[in-house]
C-alpha cells in the first residue's frame, strides 16, 4: 500500500462517513476485504491524518433550545496577528460550531449555536467590542435544515 488513497481506500472512507460505528468484520465484507487487511487499511488511514475522528450526529434541538446562526465576521485590520487573535477566539468558544477564513468581502464563515437572539446579540457585542479587532458581524438565522452534512463525495 502507498500513502495515497486507492480506490478499496475511498471505498472504506464512503462506508465509514455514512456509519461509522460499523464492525471492522462489515466494514471488510462490504468493500471485499479481509477483516486484517480492512484493519490495517483503516489504521494507516488514521496514522495518515484522512480519518480524523469518529462522532455521532445528535439533534441537539431536541436536548436544549438551539438557534443555529451563520455569521460574517469582518476585521478592522489585516495584520497576522488580528488573524491568530480571532482563531484562537473561535476555537476556545464552544458555541462556534465552525469557522473558515474566507474570501471575499468578509474575512471569516462562521456557523455558531445559541440559544436564543439574545444570546447572540451578547456574543457579537462581546466579539465587536473586544480585542479582536472584528469590525463588523452580519447574520442569517437558519430557519429550517435542508440538508444536513453527511460526508464528503469521494
Amino acid at each position: 500500500m502507498t500513502d495515497s488513497p486507492d480506490r478499496i481506500d475511498r471505498r472504506i472512507l464512503d462506508v465509514l462517513q455514512q456509519d461509522g460505528r460499523i464492525t471492522n468484520a462489515a466494514l471488510a465484507d462490504r468493500v471485499a476485504l479481509s477483516p486484517s487487511a480492512c484493519l490495517a487499511r483503516v489504521r494507516r488511514l488514521e496514522s495518515l491524518g484522512i480519518i480524523t475522528g469518529y462522532g455521532a450526529r445528535i439533534a441537539v434541538e431536541k436536548l436544549r433550545p438551539a438557534l443555529i446562526i451563520y455569521g460574517e465576521v469582518t476585521l478592522k485590520r489585516h495584520l497576522p496577528e488580528d488573524f491568530r487573535s480571532v482563531e484562537a477566539l473561535f476555537e476556545a468558544d464552544p458555541r462556534v460550531l465552525e469557522a473558515a477564513e474566507i474570501s471575499g468581502k468578509s474575512d471569516y464563515h462562521v456557523k455558531v449555536l445559541v440559544s436564543d437572539m439574545a444570546e447572540w446579540r451578547a456574543l457579537t457585542a462581546e466579539w465587536t467590542s473586544g480585542p479582536w479587532q472584528i469590525e463588523r458581524v452580519s447574520s442569517s438565522v437558519a430557519m429550517h435544515r435542508t440538508k444536513a452534512f453527511s460526508g464528503y463525495p469521494l
